[in-house]
């Protein structure tokens, strides 16, 4: 192989003198630089701590399998059955359970359980993003302080929680008395058994599963990119709908699908603050298995139910891998 001599006439140049890596003379492979954006590969996990993680899932796994999807496989298989004189449930194949889920009565219910649930997500979204933005970038050193203050509240039992929230909304409540004493209600104005009473009990009740997606969201942002914003000479509401917003949809998704599925199928709401004409789709499922007695009827309108909301869940899960998909990029 020719050798390239130096413009000065000096020793000629060699491999290592021309920046390319030399050749290793034992037979092994050349040592080459990590280029740009190289990163150090992770060790990868020993055998014995992939057994030990084996063993350790067994229990979570068999919980799983017996108390979730056996339970759904038995609900499912519940919707085809029949009832004897007695009541007691009998597996079949009987399409009756699955027809009936055309009834007009029944569509109402769902159209609104899903108006409920998805107006709940709006309302929770409005007010917690405030919330979540104010703790996560201006909490400071009291950021942990300001979260539990949130999140603690709500350790209480829901139906306890649910019967403080009624009184609250109650006629002779002090929410009501306030608005009156401002002008902004009448003494004929009710919260309770109607729409918008089920709403606000809906939204006190998950309003903390959005609060926390969010401030994990805004906590996890890059600041720079604010800054950024403002150095480009972009207003406040310009930088937060266009930089601030944008980067923290993922938390926004997760809080909103964290809020509609429990709204969804909750009845508690319903039953305290809603009247016989505001009764969603947990409420008819309710009633369907503990006072009618028609557990398949009750069975089949659990799997509508389910079925709204796998919908749901895998829109979200594949615009969840789409965003993930798209940051790699």
């Amino acid at each position: 192989m020719a050798q390239r001599t130096r413009p000065d006439g000096g020793k000629p140049l060699d491999r290592a003198d021309s920046g390319k890596p030399a050749p290793r003379t034992d037979g092994a492979e050349p040592l080459s630089r990590p280029g740009r954006g190289a990163s150090r590969s992770r060790p990868g996990p020993s055998a014995a701590g992939t057994r030990l993680w084996t063993w350790l899932m067994i229990p979570g796994t068999l919980w799983m399998t017996g108390f979730l999807i056996a339970s759904l496989v038995l609900v499912a298989a519940l919707a085809f059955g029949t009832t004897d004189p007695l009541g007691n449930p009998q597996f079949g194949l009987n399409f009756d359970n699955i027809a009936a889920m055309a009834d007009p009565a029944y569509r109402a219910v769902l159209l609104r359980s899903l108006g409920y649930a998805l107006l709940t997500c709006v309302i929770c979204l409005l007010v917690a993003y405030p919330v979540a933005y104010a703790i996560a970038l201006h909490g400071g050193r009291y950021k942990n302080l300001l979260i539990a203050a949130i999140v603690v509240p709500f350790f209480a039992n829901y139906l306890v929680r649910m019967y403080g929230w009624s009184v609250v909304l109650s006629d002779d409540g002090p929410l009501l008395r306030a608005l009156r004493a401002m002008g902004f209600a009448d003494g004929d104005t009710k919260i309770l058994q109607t729409g918008p009473g089920v709403v606000a009990g809906l939204v006190y009740g998950f309003i903390v599963f959005m609060i926390i997606p969010l401030y994990a969201a805004l906590e996890r942002m890059d600041v720079s990119l604010i800054e950024a914003g403002r150095d480009l000479y972009g207003g406040p509401l310009r930088t937060f709908f266009f930089v601030t917003l944008p980067a923290t949809r993922q938390g926004a998704a997760a809080g909103c699908v964290l809020v509609f599925l429990p709204a969804m199928g909750d009845f508690v709401s319903a039953q305290l603050m809603g009247g016989p004409d505001q009764i969603m789709i947990g409420n008819l499922i309710q009633d369907k298995f503990f006072q009618g007695q028609n557990w398949p009827l009750g069975s089949a309108l659990t799997m509508l139910m389910m079925a709204v909301l796998f919908v749901g869940m895998i829109g979200y899960l594949r615009r969840t891998r789409k965003d993930e998909a798209e940051a790699v990029r």
